[in-house]
């Protein structure tokens, strides 16, 4: 668990100084699947990852813990 958190935090220690450094949101780069992709839609879909994820997150706590609507 620890060695899993710690590659999580280099991993956004790294997107945040990529982030930071950046010329503008439209820097572009390219995904073997998605082909070009700008920094922009980059940030807009781990926003939606990160939601969707979060929600399923929630649906397993609400079917333990019985409580909805948190």
């Amino acid at each position: 668990m620890a060695a899993a958190r710690r590659a999580w935090h280099d991993e956004v220690t790294f997107a945040d100084t990529f982030i930071v450094n950046a010329d503008s949101l439209d820097v572009e780069g390219h995904d073997s699947w998605r082909g070009t992709v700008s920094l922009r839609w980059v940030l807009v879909h781990m926003i939606e990852e990160y939601g969707r994820h979060n929600g399923h997150a929630d649906l397993l706590r609400e079917r333990i813990d019985g409580t909805i609507g948190m």
